[in-house]
């Protein structure tokens, strides 16, 4: 059954051959990882480069392992380079960093020819997150920032009613005295619908008192 995953010994210098059957394999089952990170993911806007990011980082991680090989050499020699590589991109989901760890995991098991290992990991992998999809415990974390105004704060109660009736979560963040004296107030919001932020607005503006009313993405609005 798993023929198509032959064993390969490490050796040096692999073939062309084996080089771009592990690199295509690494594509394939990244790009199944991928897929799965897609199709799970809740939110507006899905990060188009984060899914790019996932199989690109598994090719790479693959070329790396095969180039090391069995060298203790080449390996202090590309922690040496990759230690100088700076990456500031925040990730603030905890699933997000799993499922790009489980692609680079993919292009380690491949660039050390561990075929068997990284096809059964990667469809247990994708299994349970489909699962997981579908059940109580389903991710919803995109986050939005509400900012409002209100020339008269007794009406925030008011607000908050609103919010309860579209929103699975909220917090307040910040508090502020804009220059016209009224209080801003600004509020990370997570949609039950994410499609609804205009009928949570609409409800929101028809409250006395209210100006300034604004939903933004969390992640733009830093």
């Amino acid at each position: 059954m798993f023929d198509i995953f032959p064993d390969q010994p490490s050796y040096e210098f692999p073939s062309l051959v084996n080089i771009l059957y592990a690199l295509t394999w690494a594509f394939i089952l990244s790009s199944i990882i991928a897929i799965t990170h897609k199709l799970t993911f809740r939110g507006d806007n899905y990060p188009k480069n984060f899914f790019q990011s996932m199989i690109l980082g598994a090719i790479v991680t693959t070329m790396v392992m095969m180039a090391i090989g069995d060298s203790l050499a080449r390996g202090l020699g590309v922690f040496g380079a990759m230690a100088i590589i700076r990456f500031r991109t925040r990730i603030d989901d905890p699933r997000d960093v799993l499922f790009l760890f489980a692609a680079l995991s993919n292009g380690i098991a491949i660039g050390v020819y561990g075929y068997s290992i990284s096809f059964a990991g990667t469809m247990v992998f994708c299994l349970v997150a489909a699962l997981l999809n579908f059940t109580s415990f389903k991710s919803y974390n995109q986050k939005d920032v509400l900012n409002f105004s209100l020339s008269n704060t007794d009406f925030l109660l008011e607000m908050q009613k609103i919010m309860d009736v579209y929103c699975r979560d909220y917090g307040l963040m910040n508090v502020s005295i804009n220059r016209e004296k009224e209080t801003r107030y600004e509020y990370f919001v997570v949609m039950i619908h994410p499609k609804e932020k205009d009928k949570l607005l609409q409800e929101m503006s028809k409250v006395e008192s209210v100006n300034q009313l604004k939903i933004t993405n969390m992640e733009n609005n830093n």
